[in-house]
């Protein structure tokens, strides 16, 4: 008689099965064990779960693939954060991705938990056909305003690419560059490439932020990323502003000295 494989070893099995129909589903569906039946009920679950991301994957490259059927084989996605921030730069990224690109989990940064995003920084990094990054500092936003500011970032980091893109797939803001565009609304849900750019660009300035924390102590920057939280207001009211502060940005400019 053959001996009975043990819960733990089934469990092993199962780790490496990625299809709902493997033959080892129909192995062990009849055993009475609850534990294996546990497992199996688990296992798909996490089945369900992982071919739901690809799905949701394979939706938000739909913009790309079309572009590459119509020959346009390198198309960047663009992306910024901290548009809304009383501190720190406006910065944002270019992303062009191969067309082999599969790191399911990226999506919308804002969709994602901190520990995610920066899990999912380096393998963008490393698979990405080109990327870059554009900023504009507090100086600039107050010289030509935030929307100004976030448009001349995106036109440095489409110009600092290492090469030139056919399209450009950006979130919402008119990009100032000569080479065909699509503008949406919510791209970074829509567009892999942009879901990508806007991964890059909040952990770079989330990165950014954090030195400036230990340059300027006292308005948690690390934890705001210069937004205008209760301990950020805190620390103007104590310490003033900084070099990094949006001086024309309420309430910001209230704390200036006359």
């Amino acid at each position: 008689m053959e001996k009975q494989l043990t819960v733990n070893a089934i469990k092993g099995q199962l780790t490496l099965i990625r299809q709902d129909d493997d033959p080892i589903f129909t192995l062990y569906k009849n055993d009475s064990r609850i534990g294996v039946q546990k497992l199996l009920k688990q296992t798909h679950e996490k089945i369900q779960k992982h071919q739901i991301l690809v799905d949701q994957f394979q939706q938000r490259l739909k913009l790309e693939q079309k572009a590459w059927q119509n020959g346009m084989n390198l198309v960047a996605g663009i992306d910024e954060v901290g548009r809304g921030c009383l501190a720190g730069p406006v910065v944002t990224a270019a992303v062009i991705l191969p067309h082999d690109f599969s790191v399911i989990e990226v999506n919308d940064s804002k969709q994602l938990s901190h520990q995610t995003r920066e899990r999912l920084y380096p393998q963008i990094i490393e698979a990405a056909t080109a990327i870059s990054i554009g900023v504009s500092s507090p100086k600039i936003i107050d010289q030509i305003n935030i929307l100004q500011a976030t448009r001349q970032a995106m036109k440095k980091a489409v110009l600092s690419l290492s090469v030139t893109p056919d399209e450009l797939l950006v979130d919402a803001v008119d990009v100032p560059v000569n080479i065909p565009k699509q503008r949406m609304f919510k791209g970074d849900a829509k567009s892999a490439s942009i879901a990508a750019a806007s991964i890059v660009a909040k952990v770079y300035r989330d990165h950014l932020m954090g030195i400036y924390d230990q340059l300027y102590p006292g308005y948690d920057f690390s934890e705001n990323m210069g937004y205008g939280t209760a301990k950020h207001l805190e620390g103007l009211e104590k310490l003033g502003i900084t070099p990094i502060h949006r001086l024309t940005f309420s309430p910001v400019n209230h704390f200036i000295k006359k």
